[in-house]
C-alpha cells in the first residue's frame, strides 16, 4: 500500500497573482490607510505621513531579512518592547587577581608523553566501527 506524503507544506498558497492571502491583506490594508489619510488630510501632509505607511506596507510584503518574513521581525520587536525585562547587578567587592584565576582545561601533556587511555574514546571508536559496517550483503 502506497501513501502520498505531502510536499512543500511550508509554502503558502498564492491567491491573488504572485501574492499570498496575507501579503494581499497587507497591500490592501496599507492602501486603505493611505486612501483614508488622503481623504482626511491636505495633500502635503498626506505625502509626509503616507510615505512611511507605504514603506512599511511594502516591507511587510516584499522585504525578507535572512529569508524570513518581515512580520516575524515586527512581532519580535513588539514582544521585546512590551515584555518585562529582568536585569541583575551584583557588586563585586574586589577585582579578580592572578591568584583568583581558575584553570578550566587540563594541563597540556609534555612533548613525547603518551595520552591517557579514555574509556569514552574506546566506546566512541566501537560505535563508529558499528556504524560503518555494510549490511547490504
Amino acid at each position: 500500500m502506497r501513501f502520498e506524503v505531502p510536499q512543500f507544506i511550508s509554502l503558502e498558497d498564492k491567491l491573488f497573482g504572485p501574492f499570498t492571502f496575507m501579503q494581499s491583506l497587507y497591500l490592501v490594508g496599507g492602501g486603505g490607510i493611505l486612501f483614508a489619510i488622503h481623504k482626511m488630510l491636505p495633500s502635503f501632509v498626506t505625502v509626509l505621513v503616507g510615505i512611511p505607511i507605504a514603506a512599511f506596507s511594502l516591507a511587510l510584503v516584499f522585504y525578507k531579512p535572512n529569508g524570513r518574513p518581515f512580520m516575524t521581525m515586527v512581532e519580535a520587536f513588539i514582544l521585546y518592547s512590551f515584555t518585562q525585562k529582568f536585569y541583575l547587578w551584583r557588586r563585586r567587592d574586589q577585582k579578580l587577581g592572578a591568584a583568583d584565576v581558575v584553570q578550566v582545561h587540563e594541563k597540556f601533556p609534555e612533548e613525547g608523553a603518551l595520552p591517557k587511555e579514555d574509556s569514552r574514546r574506546r566506546i566512541s571508536d566501537l560505535a563508529w566501527s558499528l556504524d560503518i559496517l555494510d549490511f547490504d550483503n
